[in-house]
């Protein structure tokens, strides 16, 4: 509401200044606000329930493994820095998946919907996306943690991707940069889509080759590694 009810910071720091979508048959509703509200809620909101709950079950049932802060503070406390690194781990792995395409006409095109990007736009997603994505706490059912860490682990998982689409890309208060928010790393990715597939905070794209960083060499560069990969598959299906 601050950013696009209000306008309260109007378009500094905005990455695009394009209003979000409304009349288009692309989105549920013809809106992409409610498109995105709607896929957050009846989906997101739903599986992120269920997860929470059956792991608070497991906690209370001791069906899976439990650490205390009197049993290892060290551990405890290094889980904390820990989590978001395989929070990021994990988002990269599982969202290179969803770009293979089968899965992305199925399942991640939802997503895609959303080219100038909103605060909703981070948890609108297909329910078997939704179920991949939330599923990062998944790790604490063989790493011994505690109620905390899976809660702070969830928490961590819906908010970094409503944080990355604001759209902005930072929150300024009385003209002072506040809270850092939005990547234009990941603004890059709804542009271009086959690149930026990890978070801003971690170098995996770098490390596998799919790091776009703005600059127009990045995007022909871009271009002829997706002609190139066109090429290859046409002289495969001639060849075949």
């Amino acid at each position: 509401m601050y950013f696009y009810t209000f306008k309260m910071q109007g378009n500094i720091l905005r990455f695009d200044s394009k209003d979000q979508v409304r009349a288009n048959s692309v989105f549920t509703f013809q809106n992409q606000v409610r498109d995105n509200i709607f896929w957050s809620l009846a989906s997101g909101l739903t599986i992120w329930t269920v997860y929470e709950v059956l792991f608070m079950w497991a906690f209370a049932n001791n069906l899976i493994p439990t650490l205390n802060w009197d049993s290892n503070q060290v551990w405890y406390v290094a889980l904390f820095v820990l989590i978001p690194i395989w929070y990021s781990l994990h988002f990269y792995v599982t969202h290179r998946a969803e770009h293979w395409k089968p899965i992305y006409k199925l399942v991640h095109a939802l997503h895609h919907r959303n080219i100038n990007i909103g605060p909703w736009s981070g948890s609108s997603m297909h329910p078997i996306e939704h179920i991949f994505y939330i599923a990062s706490p998944a790790i604490h059912l063989i790493v011994p943690s505690s109620p905390l860490h899976v809660i702070y682990h969830f928490q961590f998982t819906i908010l970094a991707g409503i944080i990355s689409h604001t759209g902005y890309e930072a929150l300024l208060i009385k003209g002072k940069r506040v809270i850092e928010l939005g990547y234009f790393f990941h603004q890059l990715h709804h542009r271009f889509f086959d690149c930026n597939y990890g978070t801003g905070d971690m170098p995996w794209d770098k490390w596998f080759s799919t790091f776009h960083n703005g600059t127009t060499e990045a995007t022909q560069a871009l271009r002829k590694k997706k002609a190139a990969q066109r090429l290859k598959k046409k002289q495969y299906l001639v060849a075949d």
